[in-house]
């Protein structure tokens, strides 16, 4: 007859701490991760970028004209000529809708 060794084994309560524990790292791995994807989302400027990149270029090509005042997505565009220290600036402003966001572009009119 063979005699069976008696093998060390976790006890019930500490299979049930163990997954607890795993339980709330993988919560607070979702939530961080869920964080840094929802605030790179919301601070995604490229397509407003691009777009003032556009009308830059429109208006340097004189396709534009100004005052001019736009709804792009979320974002009002308005683009205004002024004169400052003897020189003429156009300036390319962006506020989003939502949160309030400006980007703000000037340059100097092309003579």
């Amino acid at each position: 007859m063979v005699i069976l060794k008696k093998i060390k084994a976790s006890t019930l309560m500490e299979t049930l701490v163990a997954t607890v524990l795993i339980v709330i790292i993988f919560m607070l791995a979702s939530m961080i991760l869920n964080n840094l994807f929802s605030n790179t989302i919301k601070n995604d400027t490229r397509a407003i970028e691009a777009h003032l990149s556009e009308l830059q270029y429109f208006q340097v090509h004189e396709k534009l004209e100004l005052p001019y005042h736009e709804t792009f997505k979320d974002w009002n565009i308005s683009i205004d000529k002024f004169s400052e220290h003897d020189q003429q600036l156009i300036e390319f402003e962006a506020i989003h809708t939502k949160t309030n966001k400006t980007i703000t572009i000037v340059h100097e009119e092309a003579k």
